[in-house]
């Protein structure tokens, strides 16, 4: 019978003893007993206080402006000749920088303002409340150094893993997979970081996580579309259907691939156009620069030319150009001649093709258009000219002309 004596006694002065209060009761306690003395304060301390607060902000502000500038000129000074990946990554370290410096002002700043209106910030930061305080704001400057450090690192390895690869289609795809990685890297961090405040505040993440399941199993039916067009987009990736770089046509749209998201491609075309297509939408993908281009060419001839001779004169200008040293590493393949390809109403088309490297075949064809046209007229070669019959209408109320007089029938008089 001693124990369940004991017992009791350990309940009773448990019950006896006052509950600790939690931390979200204590920072709520402390903010009202703020309240509550700037509230009692005399009107005319409450104006001079006012007046020192904003001149405090201002001076704060007028400081970092300061330090803005002179950083801004820094780093210009820097920047002078400087490679492109170098001045990034400094101007990524920057802004790090730059955020830390003014969430350390504001920090500062809101200290120094509370002390002009009489409230000691340091209740906030003693006890079991500042140990809280203290830990939520680690765990935010921590998960937002993380998030711009795996942004930095994964950046940096992506890109020096593209620009060591010896194969220019592995690049474009490393540096096609480096947003997707950096934006899943830093959205599971945020994630993370989120969770863990939650917890710091004295939350039950229990429900919280229940709930966010079914409302994930809601939204999943609700969004099959934008799952359809991450899915895709991996699988787009995956197998290198196209890359940043590429030139294709969706749509009808045609343009340079500028970005993938994990939702979208963007393409630009030559009017600077962006277009924005999800992947879903993006069903038959015309890619003109993968592995190896090509330029066709489609030249017309009149019937009246001598085509053995327009064929010398192709396969002339076809060879001399690949000999070019300026388009000799651009032509990959020797150039093919395959001869007179249709005969048309107006003119005879003669069929020909260079392949190149990717993205090379409108420099070539350009060039070998105009050499095609100065040889041409050297060579006395005809193009045709397409010509359209015009006959003369009479006009309303209008007779006719006469016919012409013959011998036949001489004209009336």
């Amino acid at each position: 019978m001693v124990a369940p004596a004991a017992d009791a006694a350990v309940k009773v002065a448990a019950a006896a003893e006052p509950a600790k209060p939690g931390f979200t009761e204590q920072l709520v306690a402390s903010t009202n007993q703020a309240l509550d003395h700037i509230l009692n304060l005399d009107p005319q301390i409450v104006v001079l206080d006012a007046v020192l607060s904003v001149a405090v902000a201002a001076g704060a502000y007028g400081l970092l402006w300061v330090l803005r500038r002179l950083s801004d000129r820094w780093l210009d000074r820097v920047h002078v000749g400087g490679d492109q990946h170098e001045v990034a990554r400094t101007q990524q370290a920057a802004r790090l920088t730059w955020g830390l410096l003014r969430l350390a002002a504001i920090v500062g700043v809101l200290f120094l303002v509370l002390g002009i209106w009489g409230v000691d910030a340091r209740a906030w930061f003693s006890g079991q409340a500042g140990e809280r305080l203290v830990r939520l704001a680690l765990v935010i400057i921590i998960a937002t150094a993380l998030v711009e450090i795996s942004g930095f690192i994964i950046k940096r390895l992506v890109g020096g893993f593209a620009r060591r690869s010896a194969d220019a289609r592995r690049a474009a795809q490393l540096r096609t997979l480096g947003p997707i990685l950096t934006g899943c890297a830093q959205t599971v961090l945020v994630v993370v970081g989120c969770l863990t405040v939650l917890t710091e505040l004295g939350l039950n993440l229990g429900p919280i996580l229940a709930s966010a399941g079914v409302l994930g199993i809601a939204v999943g039916f609700g969004a099959q579309t934008l799952v359809k067009d991450f899915l895709t987009g991996l699988f787009l990736i995956a197998e290198d259907v196209v890359s940043v770089g590429d030139n294709v046509d969706i749509g009808g749209f045609s343009g340079v691939v500028e970005a993938m998201t994990l939702r979208t491609i963007r393409l630009r075309d030559m009017n600077a156009t962006l277009h924005i297509f999800p992947y879903s939408e993006a069903q038959v993908i015309h890619n003109r620069t993968k592995v190896f281009s090509a330029y066709l060419a489609d030249i017309p001839v009149s019937y009246d030319t001598d085509l053995d001779r327009a064929l010398a004169v192709v396969r002339r200008v076809g060879e001399e150009l690949r000999s070019d040293p300026k388009f000799k590493k651009l032509i990959t393949k020797p150039f093919e001649l395959m001869g007179v390809d249709r005969l048309a109403d107006s003119a005879i088309y003669i069929k020909a093709r260079f392949i190149t490297e990717p993205r090379a075949q409108w420099d070539v064809g350009r060039e070998f258009n105009l050499r095609l046209k100065n040889a041409f007229d050297a060579e006395g070669v005809l193009t045709p000219v397409k010509t359209t019959p015009v006959q003369a209408q009479p006009l309303p109320g209008q007779h006719p002309p006469p016919p012409p007089a013959t011998a036949e029938s001489p004209p009336r008089s």
